[in-house]
């Protein structure tokens, strides 16, 4: 089978994750050669998309990672622009969360305790950087905690890639340059 990469209704070019929704409509986020979300009901067919390529409010350099409130509102970390956005169910932009305590987000997650869970994969120059760990920020953007670092050994990532919430609060941390995949415990404090 041909594997043809492209920016229509029916091809992606390097997708870059998924978020589901309740009815099993989801999100797709396109993101290494392109530079939008899409949306597609629950048995695959295309609703709509957004974004380009550039800096601006709606705009991504490499959306990476997905995740979806209660409420509908859509996250993405927009990698390469060192921000979360925030957008409606439609698409149109609400806000964007750009600190240093974010680092390059690269992975995005909201657990059942109604937090944000962000991979940073962090800058990646060849000497080690204090970056790549998890911020949990709640849903006004404002950080919660961190934790973890750059590393090698348990609690540590080399680049932390990808995070998973389950439903018990377990964070699983994709590792892509560690070539693991951590399981961590962590309660909020209410």
């Amino acid at each position: 089978m041909d594997k043809i990469g492209g920016n229509d209704r029916s091809h992606f070019n390097k997708p870059t994750d998924v978020a589901v929704l309740s009815d099993g409509s989801f999100y797709v986020s396109d993101g290494y050669v392109n530079s939008r979300v899409a949306k597609f009901s629950a048995d695959g067919k295309y609703q709509f998309e957004w974004g380009r390529k550039g800096v601006g409010p709606g705009e991504f350099n490499t959306p990476h990672g997905i995740t979806v409130d209660t409420a509908g509102r859509v996250y993405v970390a927009d990698r390469e622009n060192d921000r979360i956005q925030v957008f409606t169910p439609e698409g149109k932009f609400i806000t964007q969360w750009k600190k240093p305590a974010l680092g390059r987000p690269y992975g995005v997650r909201i657990g059942l305790d109604g937090l944000l869970y962000v991979a940073d994969g962090g800058e990646q120059p060849k000497s080690p950087p204090e970056r790549s760990k998890i911020t949990v920020l709640n849903l006004q953007g404002e950080v919660v905690a961190t934790f973890g670092r750059w590393g090698n050994y348990d609690g540590q990532f080399a680049v932390a890639h990808g995070v998973a919430v389950a439903p018990d609060g377990s964070i699983y941390v994709c590792d892509i340059t560690g070539q693991r995949v951590q399981k961590l415990r962590w309660a909020a404090k209410r």
